[in-house]
């Protein structure tokens, strides 16, 4: 037998309705913003996520699944969504039309990490990118998207954590107040902090090694080095949430892994899973675009675990959908009918009414039992009298109320009483 890759995770028939009801509510939300989709390719050149998610980060050193395609390119599968979306956005001459540009996506992206509680090698993400505007009102408004989608998913329970790790220049200061904390104790922390001590000292703060964070619990904050700009912009974010009606928490320990953040980034957290945990990461990447060779763009946007939320979700017993069941079963009373209830099967699918009927041979008796245990809203049988008749008993399973119609009347009454 050959089994699923570890990290790896199937969505059975039984499950898939909580995925469609779940992305049906994102897509909704994003609508309601005014945020339209983008879908980019599964995997990227390589050298995309060097340049923009940067050669110190964690998912570049360690988590990207990368390889030499037939024609010896290096190529990766996407390990977040972001930087692909940046490169849409300068291949397509996406900033020559109005902008701010809103859109989002829904994605798998890819991960060589050790499988934890929602979080998987091949998971999938809800992302949203706004490209064009350097306000603090775009900053607010993708955490309100965020905050507006929990509420429709009944979810109060994730805190709104913000932070600000300033632009290029105040990061300059920074970086050697962080380099000057460090000292000696560098010499005690694991190899990647010790290599990213030179590189971006701001990385060694995401390092989730025990002895690291230790040594980092007490290292300067972002927001104490904030030039005026940056410091300006984070006040004005805090105000402008306030006056929005939006609860958040100052918490100057968030740095988030990627290179490419620049000034406000954010993580909305839940404890719903055990152990706290970050559902929805974001922030301000303004110099993305640039990185990866483009014209100098702000922008700003988060991404959402899917596998986290819906975890979340089930552990808190809140709604989910409800199974896909076609509405009426035709169960056949014999095997010669069978021919007649597949005729009328399709009929009923031609007029926009979900219908199903035995594939199997069943008895009579055998098909209602299959009807039961699947959950169909109607059963009707059909046999010799019904087909003489021209007139079918449509049974309601839920109270057993039955409707009697010809054959030709039958979606029109289930459409009525749906």
């Amino acid at each position: 037998m050959i089994n699923i890759p570890k990290g790896t995770k199937d969505v059975l028939p039984e499950d898939a309705y909580k995925w469609h009801y779940l992305e049906k509510v994102i897509r909704k939300t994003a609508e309601d913003f005014g945020i339209r989709e983008i879908r980019t390719p599964t995997f990227e050149h390589t050298e995309l996520f060097l340049r923009g998610v940067g050669d110190t980060t964690d998912i570049v050193n360690k988590e990207m699944y990368t390889f030499l395609d037939k024609g010896e390119r290096s190529i990766t599968l996407k390990p977040e969504g972001t930087a692909g979306v940046a490169r849409a956005y300068i291949e397509n001459g996406l900033q020559e039309l109005p902008q701010p540009l809103k859109m989002y996506y829904l994605t798998p992206v890819f991960r060589y990490e050790r499988p934890q509680a929602g979080r998987l090698r091949e998971h999938h993400q809800f992302g949203i990118e706004i490209y064009g505007s350097p306000s603090p009102y775009a900053d607010a408004e993708v955490m309100l998207v965020a905050k507006t989608l929990f509420a429709r998913l009944g979810l109060t329970e994730p805190v709104l954590n913000i932070n600000s790790i300033g632009c290029p220049e105040c990061r300059k200061s920074y970086n050697a107040a962080l380099r000057s904390y460090l000292g000696d104790n560098i010499s005690k922390m694991c190899p990647s902090c010790r290599e990213r001590f030179d590189k971006n000292p701001l990385r060694i703060l995401d390092c989730k090694e025990a002895g690291c964070k230790e040594i980092t619990a007490a290292a300067p904050k972002t927001i104490d080095y904030l030039c005026d700009d940056c410091k300006t912009h984070f006040e004005e974010l805090q105000s402008i949430l306030t006056s929005s009606g939006v609860a958040f928490v100052v918490n100057p320990n968030i740095v988030r892994g990627l290179d490419y953040y620049t000034g406000t980034v954010f993580e909305f957290i839940s404890s719903a899973i055990g152990a706290q945990g970050t559902v929805c990461g974001g922030g301000r990447y303004n110099n993305l675009v640039s990185d990866v060779g483009g014209k100098s763009a702000p922008a700003v946007g988060f991404g959402m675990g899917l596998e986290r939320l819906l975890m979340i979700l089930e552990n808190l017993n809140l709604y989910l959908g409800e199974p896909e069941v076609p509405i009426i079963y035709l169960a056949p009373a014999s095997r010669d009918d069978a021919g007649f209830a597949f005729v009328v099967a399709n009929r009923l699918r031609e007029a926009g009414v979900s219908a199903d009927t035995d594939l199997l041979g069943r008895s009579l008796k055998s098909g209602m039992k299959y009807a039961d245990k699947r959950g169909y809203k109607y059963v009707a049988v059909i046999g010799s009298e019904e087909r003489e008749s021209g007139m079918v008993k449509l049974k309601r399973m839920s109270d057993g109320a039955v409707t009697e119609c010809g054959f030709d009347k039958i979606a029109e009454v289930l459409k009525c009483q749906k």
